[in-house]
């Protein structure tokens, strides 16, 4: 550095400033670096987008023909819109790897939840399922209902008259 740099107060500054800079400006090349790569290995968000008007034409073709239509499904949650009329299960269910949150659009529905599942087996990996559960709690969900079932948890339905609702079921993915 020549003499009249050493007098100039703004070059010493910037000259103490540089060597800051440049370390700075490796952290973030290598913080950047890495974003790319991971997002060279991650794959691609996928979205979909369900319209109201999508939506209420599923659900006015569901309660003309009640069953299910998906929504949507992938390895992590679904979406299930359903539409039932006098419907009531045999048993018992609960997941190992899911949870299932209803929401009702239209009508109503019995659900008893918990208690201690009596004779229970396991038709797939992952599923059980019991005739009876001791101490289940009875709740009836009506239109604009939420309810959230935790995986693990004992749940059956049963619905006496007509109930149009979506089932998203949260996953948790089975190792291989």
């Amino acid at each position: 550095m020549n003499h009249a740099d050493m007098k100039n107060p703004e070059r010493r500054s910037f000259l103490r400033a540089v060597p800051a800079a440049v370390a700075t400006s490796f952290a973030l090349a290598d913080v950047f670096a890495g974003r790319a790569a991971a997002q060279e290995t991650a794959p691609a968000a996928e979205y979909k987008l369900i319209t109201a008007e999508t939506l209420h034409g599923d659900i006015g073709e569901l309660q003309a023909h009640p069953g299910n239509r998906p929504l949507f499904f992938d390895r992590n949650f679904s979406i299930m819109l359903t539409s039932e009329t006098a419907a009531i299960a045999k048993e018992f269910e609960w997941h190992e790897h899911r949870d299932h949150i209803f929401y009702i659009f239209d009508g109503s529905t019995d659900f008893e939840l918990g208690g201690t599942p009596q004779n229970a087996h396991s038709p797939r990996a992952g599923e059980w399922l019991a005739p009876a559960s001791e101490g289940a709690t009875k709740m009836t969900l009506h239109k604009g209902d939420t309810l959230v079932i935790p995986r693990g948890t004992p749940h059956k339905r049963s619905t006496p008259g007509s109930v149009t609702f979506t089932l998203t079921a949260p996953m948790t993915p089975r190792s291989a």
